[in-house]
């Protein structure tokens, strides 16, 4: 098999693995194998996205590559040349390397860091985010991170429950949890290593947790490991995998997923705070209004309430409650103001008092 049609093969082998890319085919180029553009800041940046190897000894329940018929793997250099040839040729601004455990985690994780050490002696500075396999090493993680810009171990599931019913080769509080928390410690430590952080990935739909599982676990990682990004995959059933016959996970899950994540880690919410029935978010409607619908803080009076309130404004946003926090006392809140501050008023305003009583979008309309 050509160095070509390798790259193209573990290039869709790691699809699964999100990095605020798209997975509709349009964000991908089609013509040259392994670029995935990311969503960064409004920008679309591509990336060489690539596993180093398809093979893997562990027994993911949901993964193709546990029972892999076509084994692939690119060596360090074969990577390292590909995505310099790349990256000269201005296809890409970045690597995203992964792969399956083809033997044990350690030997793995050796060959992921002398792909970056090979990348960075050729004098290559720019972005490289590098998935720490499970189980690996404290010396090798730490190795990692002083050679990558950002790293991710995938926590997979919300409960060491869910982990055990997809696979019987990994430790949810050991494998996974420990190796989070040696990167959250490497990085107080030494914020020059990894200085893009820690992401990680959850998987939704693959086992029966529910969403409040899964955003009560993601408020505690938040917490205890100062995560950067939290990504959630919605379940894919993969043809000749154990779980072919599970159902696919609903899209509208994983947005309202994302939304409360950001409630929580943006907005400082409490899992406490939102909205569930029978552990599940509302499909149909925005947690945050859902959320505020239940809060009895409502109304708030813009010109005294504390930011914490005014945060959960549905309609107001991080930025916009601090300049309304900011700018009170210099002037009068009004529509006009409100609208120039990035407040969505027609959300907001069942929520809020101005100028001391409840008002509406007509009576804010009169001189």
């Amino acid at each position: 098999m050509s160095l070509g049609e390798r790259v193209q093969v573990l290039s869709d082998s790691a699809q699964f693995d999100l990095c605020d890319y798209s997975a509709d085919p349009s964000q991908r180029n089609t013509a040259v194998p392994g670029i995935y553009y990311s969503s960064y800041r409004g920008c679309r940046v591509p990336l060489f996205k690539v596993l180093l190897t398809n093979r893997c000894c562990n027994d993911c329940r949901y993964c193709i590559n546990s029972s892999c018929e076509m084994p692939v793997e690119l060596s360090p250099e074969e990577i390292a040349r590909v995505f310099l040839d790349y990256y000269e040729r201005r296809y890409v601004d970045g690597l995203f390397l992964s792969s399956g455990v083809s033997h044990d985690p350690h030997e793995t994780m050796e060959r992921l860091i002398e792909t970056l050490r090979i990348l960075r002696l050729e004098g290559y500075g720019g972005y490289i985010h590098l998935k720490i396999i499970p189980g690996s090493s404290m010396d090798s993680i730490k190795r990692a991170m002083e050679l990558a810009s950002r790293v991710s171990i995938n926590i997979e599931t919300a409960t060491p429950d869910g982990l055990d019913e997809l696979s019987s080769t990994k430790d949810y509080g050991v494998d996974i949890l420990r190796r989070m928390r040696w990167i959250h410690r490497f990085r107080k430590r030494h914020p020059e290593l990894a200085p893009s952080g820690q992401s990680t990935q959850l998987m939704v739909g693959a086992v029966d947790e529910t969403d409040e599982d899964i955003v009560k676990r993601v408020s505690w990682i938040h917490d205890r490991f100062s995560i950067k990004r939290v990504y959630f995959s919605g379940f894919q059933p993969m043809e000749g995998t154990p779980l072919e016959s599970r159902n696919e996970a609903d899209s509208m899950r994983v947005l309202r997923l994302y939304q409360a994540d950001s409630l929580i880690s943006s907005y400082g919410f409490r899992p406490d705070e939102l909205r569930f029935s029978e552990g599940y978010l509302d499909t149909d409607i925005d947690p945050k209004y859902a959320a505020a619908v239940d809060m009895d803080i409502f109304p708030v009076d813009l010109e005294s309430a504390p930011y914490h309130e005014i945060i959960r404004v549905p309609g107001i946003g991080p930025r916009s409650a601090r300049r309304i926090i900011e700018m009170r006392s210099r002037t009068r809140l009004t529509p006009a103001v409100l609208r120039k501050m990035g407040v969505r008023l027609k959300r907001a305003e069942p929520f809020i008092y101005l100028d001391g009583f409840q008002s509406t979008l007509s009576d804010w309309s009169k001189p």
